[in-house]
Order: structure tokens, then sequence, then C-alpha cells
């Protein structure tokens, strides 16, 4: 049997090593005392929910501060502007109206679009009445025929004759010197008796076989309303040439304008007439028109002299 041999016993350490593991323990301590241990964080109440609370404050006093600023009221909005424009726009278009040179101006358009409406009705209503002086001047005669063909042109020449006599009229009415001519005003009236008469002749009581008052009024109705246009119409263009658009430096319309030797020859006449009792000083241009027979302009122009110089 073999013999195990023990161990050695630890042998007991030695006062400087002992010396040299003190020293490494306190070390050791010391190193550990030295970390840093992470603390808890410190109760304040700074929640979320106070957090929002305190930002509602702030902006309530902000919004508090700005209300009692009126600047956002003194602006003005869209539609406040839109409508102070258009105020300023009927504002300058009345105070426009009102200028002697557009009251001029609209009263020549104005009559210019009631002459081509006279002048249009005219036309209209002698050729309503061309069927019927046809059926007058064609007398029974078969269609076609030539005297059937013919017969058309009897109404077509008669109103061209007709509207060259108050085309004439009218224009020069226009143009302030109202052609008043009694030849011209029986000429008319003998044109506008034939139209009548023949458009009315076959539909008479006593002439038609079987009479009707309404085939009488209907062949009627265009010589009568071409007496009426011819009629109204100077009375109208009188009218206009009278007016008194009040004082202004620039004609706007084309009119007759009278030279100073002109004025002065009519003016001593119009002293002599107001002077026999015939005119007043204080008449109207369209009264110093018809007694001195002259165009508007020179007309106004005389009245001014008179009125600025009496004796």
């Amino acid at each position: 049997m073999s013999h195990i041999a023990n161990p050695d016993p630890p042998s007991e350490p030695t006062p400087e090593e002992m010396a040299s593991a003190l020293a490494d323990l306190e070390q050791l301590a010391n190193q550990k005392s030295t970390v840093a241990v992470p603390s808890r964080p410190v109760a304040t109440g700074e929640t979320k929910r106070v957090r929002k609370l305190r930002a509602e404050v702030a902006e309530a006093h902000l919004l508090a501060d700005l209300q009692d600023d009126d600047a956002p009221l003194l602006l003005d909005t869209p539609k406040v502007r839109k409508r102070r424009k258009a105020a300023q726009e009927a504002a300058r278009l009345h105070a426009l109206a009102q200028d002697p040179e557009m009251r001029a101006w609209q009263a020549a358009r104005m009559r210019r679009l009631l002459v081509t409406a006279a002048l249009i009705s005219l036309t209209l209503a002698l050729a309503w009445s061309t069927a019927g002086v046809q059926h007058f001047a064609a007398d029974g005669a078969p269609a076609w025929s030539p005297a059937w063909i013919f017969a058309w042109l009897v109404e077509p020449f008669l109103s061209l004759a007709l509207l060259v006599v108050v085309g004439a009229r009218a224009y020069l009415g226009t143009r302030g010197q109202p052609l008043d001519d009694a030849k011209l005003v029986r000429i008319e009236w003998l044109f506008l008796a034939l139209t009548l008469a023949m458009n009315a002749w076959p539909y008479l009581p006593f002439v038609a076989a079987d009479f009707s008052l309404s085939r009488l009024a209907l062949h009627v109705l265009g010589p009568i309303v071409a007496v009426a246009v011819v009629t109204a119409l100077p009375i109208i263009l009188a009218a206009f040439a009278g007016l008194d658009h009040g004082p202004t430096g620039t004609p706007t319309t084309p009119s007759y304008r009278a030279n100073t030797a002109t004025v002065d020859k009519l003016t001593a006449r119009a002293r002599d007439l107001i002077g026999t009792g015939q005119l007043s000083i204080d008449s109207g241009a369209d009264k110093f028109r018809r007694a001195l027979g002259c165009g508007m302009d020179a007309a106004r122009a005389v009245r001014d002299a008179l009125r600025s110089n009496p004796a």
C-alpha cells in the first residue's frame, strides 16, 4: 500500500503583506465612496396638466391686452371697400351728369336715337301700306300681269319722295336749323293724303261689297302712323333745339357758329323788334330764332348780347 503525503499547511502572512492588504482595502473603500449614486427626481408638482393650464392663463392675459386695441376695427373689409368704391363712382357720375357739356352730349345722343326710331317707324308704316296701295293700283289685274307688277311700284316711289322731305327736315332740325317751309309741309301732307286714300278706298262702306271695319282699320294703320310721325318729329326736334344746357367753355356738339358781324346785325334787328313790341328781351333763344330766321347758335348769341347790354 502506497503512502500519500499530506499537503503543507498554509504559512502565516508576514507583517509587510498584511500592511499591503490593508492599504489595498482602504483604497478600494475610498473609490466606492466617490462613485455617484443616481438619485430620484424631486417631487415639484410640474405635471403636464399644470403646464397646459399655465399656457392657457398666459394666453388669456395676452388676449385681454390685445382686445383693448381698436386698430383691427379701423381697417376696411373687402365688402366695405367695394361699397365705398361704388359710392364714389356714383357720386362722380352724378357730378358728371350735371356738367353742361355732358348734358349737351346726352341731349344730342337722345335726339339722334329718337330721329332714327322715328324714321324707321315711318319706313315700316309706309311699307305696311304698300300692299293696300298695290291692291288699289292693280284694280283687279291678273297676278304677274304688267299692270299687277307695276302696281307694286306705286307706294315705293311715293314713300321715297316723302322720306326725302322728312329726312331733310329731320337732319336740319338736329343741326339747330329747322326747315319749316310751307311748301315742304304741303308736299308732305299731299303724299300722306294720297297714301291714306289709296289704302282706304277699296274698303270704304260705300265701295266695298262686304264692308268690314277691322279690314279698313288695318289698311289705314300704316298711313295714320306715317302722319303721326311726320307731325310729331318737327315738334320734338324744335324742343331739342331750344334746350339750354348752361354755360360751357368748349362746345361738344357740332353746330353752326355765327360770326361777329352776323350776330351784330341780328342783334340790331332784335332791338328793333323789341322796340315795336314783337319780341321781349326775356324771350328764349327759340323765339329769337323764329323771329330772326337764324340758326339756334346765332339766336343764343343774340339773346346773350341783349341781356348783357340791354340798352
